[in-house]
């Protein structure tokens, strides 16, 4: 479990994390978004004891992480999968970190197995494609078999066969009773992986709920209802006080109504349907309605910008040399004169 109580971080001016408090549970997992700038990495680099912060206090498993004797027995983490030294094999990469964890050596083995690394693992890191860093990162994360975890991106660099991975073996941590916490701006992925989400913007606590109930919460739904009766759809509707509104594809959308019932009552009205479908807004819909109003870094509409025709650049002022000082201007007179 971490426990979050409070947690500020300042940078001079700026409020990276405002009074942040939140729990991570064990047994699921539990996904961190915001948008850039919210302060995620600051608040993961605190419950690790990389920044001090200003205010309130971090607890894994109700201690703080500077009392812990051996931490990666306690909590692993993958914060940046190329904080690795380029000399080392994989291998005496994890070795080093085993050692001075008081992790026996086999277990170096079984985490490159289970990560796939196993191959690879006398080669020299510095030759490593992004998704074999990652790899040998959430390898680092496994090594002290920690009950607690933290991932930053974790499919950042993987094929499509790693992230498959990576979110089955998330879940199946998750499944074991340990606390899986991870952040990341795939919406799509963390919607297959997470089952509570905490949310934050600003450095403010947004949300803290359970992933079906962020979406419900933030975010519409509705029924699409296309039939070639449309009209006689819309009195049908009208008559029983729903509410139906047309939409460019000749459908209409119908909100708080079950489409059970407007199927039912569009059999009883003797009403040809060709479409009756429930429709719930994504994650990342939610998300953005949720934190439109936070977010730092707008990007802004693609302004066309002129594009000059092949050919020699147009003619302009001459470019003063460098060293002619004042005798520049008597030269462009003469010039001009001949």
């Amino acid at each position: 479990m971490i426990e979050l109580q409070g947690l500020t971080k300042h940078y001079g001016d700026k409020v990276a994390v405002d009074h942040l408090t939140c729990t991570v549970r064990p047994g699921i997992v539990t996904g961190f978004l915001g948008p850039n700038g919210a302060g995620k990495s600051t608040t993961m680099r605190m419950m690790l004891d990389l920044d001090n912060p200003t205010e309130g206090t971090v607890r894994i498993d109700g201690r703080h992480y500077r009392r812990l004797r051996n931490p990666l027995t306690s909590i692993g983490a993958l914060l940046d999968a190329k904080a690795i030294h380029g000399g080392r094999s994989a291998y005496h990469h994890l070795l080093c970190l085993a050692q001075s964890n008081g992790i026996p050596r086999a277990r170096v083995d079984e985490v490159l197995d289970t990560v796939g690394l196993t191959s690879v693992a006398k080669k020299r890191t510095k030759g490593f494609s992004l998704g074999m860093g990652q790899r040998l990162g959430i390898a680092a994360a496994l090594l002290g078999d920690p009950q607690v975890l933290l991932f930053d991106e974790p499919v950042n660099g993987l094929d499509p066969e790693g992230i498959h991975w990576i979110r089955h073996l998330m879940k199946d941590l998750a499944a074991q009773g340990r606390t899986v916490f991870v952040s990341s701006h795939l919406m799509s992925e963390m919607a297959l992986t997470a089952d509570h989400l905490i949310v934050i913007g600003q450095g403010r606590l947004m949300a803290d709920t359970s992933m079906a109930a962020f979406i419900r919460e933030n975010s519409r739904s509705y029924v699409r209802m296309r039939s070639p009766e449309q009209e006689q759809l819309r009195d049908l509707l009208h008559a029983e006080g729903i509410t139906a509104v047309a939409v460019g594809d000749g459908s209409l959308e119908v909100d708080g109504v079950p489409a059970a019932r407007l199927g039912e009552m569009a059999a009883r009205g003797r009403v040809v349907l060709h479409e009756l479908s429930p429709r719930q807004a994504s994650l990342e819909e939610a998300f953005m309605q949720l934190t439109a109003a936070s977010v730092e870094y707008h990007a802004h509409e693609d302004r066309r910008v002129a594009v000059r025709p092949p050919g020699p650049p147009p003619a302009g002022p001459p470019v003063q040399p460098e060293g002619w000082g004042a005798d520049w201007d008597a030269h462009r007179r003469q010039r001009k004169g001949s």
